[in-house]
């Protein structure tokens, strides 16, 4: 006999900013047994199912790791509805629409010899205090010796194609799509949908192998691809995702790819969106721009933006948030050409371009230059050791002009210093700088935001490049 928590204490699978995540190598079908079984232990305690909803992404091991979850699911009587290969967002969106827990497989944009889970209560995301709970759960159960053979159903995918066919409208139909389909759970859903909403899509970059996109570090050869397919077909707009379809990735008419925060805010003055809860990694065009009556700053990860929603639904009817990867919460009903739309607490990719599309008649250059001019940068130093990363932050938050003068700021004048997560200083010449651990993986991120794209991306490569030679 097993038990949970001790399976999963010694997994070397930890939870991040959204999920679960480790080397595929740990994911071993007991370990993803163990976290089923606690997961649907700590749902049980505030819901009634016997049924939970799996779907995965296109990586080579997600369909093991959905087989040893759905055998878990069994041993705990629990029926198992297999959505196969969707978005995350779509999974989600079905399961709260039936009112049962759900389980993604996917790893979103890390390498392919890493997977994740993530868990959707009926109601949503799962908080960190369910985290917490599903770590220390003592469920106990056999080692899994058989995996199921899952078949798959249609539904999710049907649902989330209806959720946006709302979106049909002049300015849509006609329009040059590309989609950079890669390796994307939703490649062949994004096609269908706008297809159906009358543009003309060209199917570009599709693999077979895994290609981890990472929306907040887009590499220069995709940067180069995007300029070059928009200027070859000539495309009116280039859509892509992460691996799991939770995060976008939208250029223009110029071949440029958007941050994410950007095509955030023009999204939420699509819909009209009263009050935002955000990051503090994001864009402060947020708040410059002047179109919400509200912004809350939370630490970076899913579950503190929605934990924001309570307070914001309390006091406004229309609420949001998004990520600076790009990712779109849904935080309240909103009415649209006359249809409901539905909250979807949980990041979401077709949400902010479908948004931005509806108001393009003139195209999505126009709409980006009416926003106050400060743009990000962000990178990340790969294989940087999470303990080494928090130490550095430590230092840098007990002296910030002492540590910023170390990596070559030292005419800089410190403005003021934020640790709701990590390092964040704000210098006399506006320019900003962010260090934290990714919640992931082994790696320092780094973001920046400065007044023109170039100086916003020299303090990035500045930064990181000192920051190793301190190392």
């Amino acid at each position: 006999m097993l038990y949970s928590n001790y399976v999963i204490s010694d997994s070397n699978i930890a939870f991040g900013t959204s999920g679960a995540r480790g080397l595929v190598v740990d994911f071993t079908p007991d370990v993803c047994a163990a976290f089923t079984h606690s997961f649907i232990e700590v749902a049980h305690r505030s819901f009634e199912f016997d049924r939970i909803a799996i779907a995965i992404d296109n990586r080579p091991s997600s369909y093991a790791m959905a087989q040893a979850c759905a055998m878990a699911a069994k041993q705990a009587g629990i029926e198992t509805v297999f959505y196969g290969v969707v978005p995350t967002p779509a999974l989600a969106y079905q399961s709260m629409d039936e009112g049962i827990p759900a389980v993604m497989v996917t790893g979103s944009h890390i390498p392919f010899d890493r997977n994740g889970l993530k868990f959707y209560r009926p109601d949503g995301e799962i908080t960190k205090p369910d985290e917490k709970a599903i770590l220390e759960a003592d469920v106990p159960f056999e080692s899994l010796s058989e995996l199921p053979d899952l078949d798959v159903s249609e539904e999710a995918k049907l649902a989330y194609l209806n959720r946006y066919k709302v979106f049909a409208n002049p300015v849509i139909a006609g329009k040059r799509v590309g989609i950079y389909e890669h390796s994307s759970a939703g490649r062949d859903l994004y096609r269908e949908l706008f297809s159906h909403l009358g543009a003309e899509v060209i199917s570009l970059g599709r693999s077979e192998e895994f290609v981890p996109i990472d929306t907040e570090a887009v590499s220069e050869e995709d940067r180069v691809r995007a300029r070059d397919w928009v200027a070859q077909y000539d495309l009116d707009l280039l859509f892509s995702t992460d691996g799991d379809g939770d995060r976008p990735l939208l250029a223009g008419e110029d071949g440029e790819w958007l941050r994410g925060d950007v095509l955030g805010i023009l999204c939420a003055q699509a819909l009209g969106i009263e009050a935002l809860a955000v990051p503090v990694s994001c864009n402060t065009a947020i708040e410059q721009c002047g179109a919400f009556k509200e912004v809350q700053r939370t630490r970076i990860g899913s579950p503190y933006v929605i934990d924001a929603f309570t307070d914001l639904n309390s006091r406004f009817r229309k609420v949001a948030g998004f990520e600076a990867n790009g990712g779109f919460l849904l935080g309240s009903d909103i009415t649209l050409n006359d249809k409901q739309i539905k909250a979807l607490p949980t990041r979401d990719a077709l949400l902010p371009v479908l948004a931005v599309l509806s108001l393009a008649k003139n195209g999505i250059v126009p709409l980006v230059q009416q926003l106050p001019q400060r743009f990000t940068a962000s990178d990340r130093i790969k294989n940087f050791a999470t303990d080494k990363s928090k130490s550095m932050i430590a230092k840098a938050i007990e002296a910030p002009v002492e540590f910023m003068g170390n990596l070559g700021y030292s005419s800089a004048l410190v403005d003021s210093v934020n640790t709701v997560d990590g390092f964040r200083i704000s210098l006399g010449n506006g320019d900003i700088i962010h260090l934290r651990p990714s919640g992931n993986a082994p790696e320092l991120r780094c973001y920046a935001e400065s007044n023109t794209s170039d100086s916003a991306q020299l303090l990035v490569s500045k930064t990181l490049t000192q920051l190793q030679v301190l190392d």
